[in-house]
């Protein structure tokens, strides 16, 4: 009965992302291609003191990005520190340094890690005008780069990609604000709460008191999902019945992270004038989506010992509320989403279970991926695709009649080793430095051997790639942990910003090459093919070594 409960959550998913595929693929076009601005928009360009039609090379375009970025981050880390004395912060103190680094390093780059308990560390000033403020524009900041990339695609001989504030302001106010509102109201009739009430303290059926919290929950929820962001209002984030009561409420958010992402590549091919490509990127993202979904899922269902075969699959650290199958497809959508928010633990899925999530982050978060990064990862990645074809037989690489030269295959190269270096460091220098490592084994790990190494690996994971979900079992609220993920956070994602931007200038100043015979077409099966096998093997694998080491190895025994 809970699998056929499960497979008809799926269905009703597949045909909700398939009714609003065409529709919100095309608005969202439009919504960068129009030349009319709205009054609020014309009045924020007039604050800024920018004109919207003044359009940016792929420097000026990046600097935007980078400054917007840093006044985002130094305001989240003073509202922080500042925590104290501003309204309704519920009488929590100042967060302290490092923590405060970490958390707005991981709000501004789309990340929502979180090493702390949300609801007993920040007020509501905090959550609202800092955490929820950020959900809204460093999910705007990743859709603007990706359109920014496909204008690289369309235009020719253009030195511009178009206008970063432009391209915010319109993210902002046309797509994430009005769509998280209504789908606010929707979590709100679902049972999510949604006030400023601080904590209620309650007689509980045992006679004991308990505090019970307030919050402006449900329209921190709504963007925390539509932004694929992640941050969980409360310290169990989406197993916890306040953020998301029911089964069908936790369909509604795994819709909400899956909407944009599967949608953009619709407007790629709008914008490139040629829907097949679309057709092709949506196709590869969805392979790899319902492999690892199917994987993660059957590995669950079929976990090893005498409760689990009781149970129906494991079900430690899952909700009866969703099931297994309810709990694999919300953890495949945030790891393979960017999104990071949970609801079951990923640190209690067996051992090549648990591996899942962290594939599905060491994919590049590519299927379908963040709102924006997702499809600026997988157009990298399909540059690989067809420059591995153009060595195969022996012709000059092009995608959409650009041709893949010297300078764009080494940006592109750099972009898919700049996550793995990231990692993989991290994670070595966790157990490299003898001072850090006696403070990781000694305090942050409290499960050793080959899963405290999985637990760190997952963290820098997680962290690179700007997801934010965790081996919970990891204590990362410590002065290495703050600083060493925050520092991946900022590069992890504003390194392949820099790449992105740059490729794009330099596809946009091409003129476009007529098709040939021997031009490779990528809207086929055969290319969709061969990006799944190269997002696969170039990436996925750079990880094999130490997957061996850690959850493989924890399987295995």
């Amino acid at each position: 009965m809970d699998t056929w409960f499960g497979i008809l959550q799926v269905a009703t998913l597949v045909a909700a992302l398939v009714l609003v595929y065409k529709p919100l693929g095309e608005y969202m076009a439009r919504i960068y291609t129009s030349d009319r601005d709205l009054r609020v928009e014309r009045g924020f360009y007039r604050l800024i003191g920018v004109n919207p039609r003044s359009e940016q090379t792929w420097q000026a375009y990046l600097r935007g990005v980078l400054a917007f970025s840093l006044i985002g981050l130094l305001f989240v880390y003073v509202l922080q520190r500042a925590q104290a004395v501003l309204p309704y912060s519920l009488g929590f103190p100042a967060i302290p340094e490092d923590l405060s680094f970490n958390t707005a390093a991981s709000f501004v780059a789309n990340t929502n890690w979180q090493s702390y308990s949300p609801d007993v560390t920040m007020g509501y000033s905090v959550q609202l005008a800092g955490l929820a403020v950020q959900n809204f524009v460093s999910a705007a900041v990743g859709i603007a780069v990706a359109i920014a990339l496909v204008r690289g695609f369309a235009r020719r001989r253009s030195g511009t990609i178009g206008n970063f504030w432009m391209d915010l302001s319109r993210g902002i106010l046309r797509l994430l604000l009005p769509f998280a509102a209504v789908a606010a109201v929707v979590l709100i009739a679902g049972g999510v709460i949604q006030n400023l009430n601080g904590f209620t303290d309650v007689n509980t059926l045992a006679g004991n008191t308990q505090s019970i919290p307030g919050g402006p929950v449900a329209s921190q929820e709504a963007i925390k999902m539509l932004g694929t962001n992640g941050g969980g209002f409360f310290n169990a984030n989406s197993s916890h019945p306040f953020e998301n009561p029911t089964a069908w409420t936790s369909l509604v958010q795994v819709f909400l992270m899956l909407v944009i992402p599967f949608s953009l590549p619709r407007t790629f091919g709008s914008m490139v004038g040629n829907n097949k490509q679309g057709y092709a990127i949506l196709a590869a993202m969805a392979s790899i989506f319902l492999v690892s979904f199917t994987a993660l899922t059957l590995l669950e269902l079929g976990g090893a010992g005498t409760a689990p075969q009781l149970a129906g699959g494991a079900m430690e650290g899952k909700e009866m509320r969703f099931g297994i199958i309810g709990s694999t497809l919300f953890g495949s959508t945030s790891t393979l989403t960017s999104t990071g928010a949970v609801n079951s633990m990923h640190d209690s899925y067996t051992s090549v279970g648990g591996m899942m999530p962290m594939i599905n982050m060491m994919l590049g978060e590519v299927a379908p991926g963040g709102v924006g990064s997702g499809l600026y990862g997988m157009l990298i990645l399909a540059v690989i695709a067809v420059f591995v074809a153009g060595l195969l037989v022996g012709r000059t690489p092009e995608l959409l009649g650009k041709k893949i030269g010297p300078k764009e295959i080494k940006l592109a190269s750099l972009y898919i080793l700049v996550t793995p270096t990231l990692v993989l460091a991290g994670t070595a220098l966790s157990f490299a430095i003898p001072a850090v490592r006696g403070n990781v084994e000694g305090t942050s790990i409290w499960n050793p051997g080959l899963h405290g190494l999985s637990e760190v690996l997952y963290a820098f994971t997680s962290a690179a790639n700007n997801n934010g979900s965790a081996f919970a079992g990891l204590t990362a609220n410590t002065p290495w942990f703050n600083t060493a993920l925050g520092v991946a956070m900022l590069l992890g994602r504003f390194i392949p910003i820099v790449l992105v931007l740059a490729l794009a200038g330099s596809l946009a100043a091409q003129d476009k090459v007529p098709s040939t015979a021997g031009t490779l077409p990528t809207h086929r099966p055969l290319f969709v093919g061969m990006l799944v096998g190269v997002t696969v093997i170039v990436t996925a694998l750079t990880y094999f070594p130490v997957l061996a080491l850690g959850p493989l190895a924890e399987g295995l025994s």
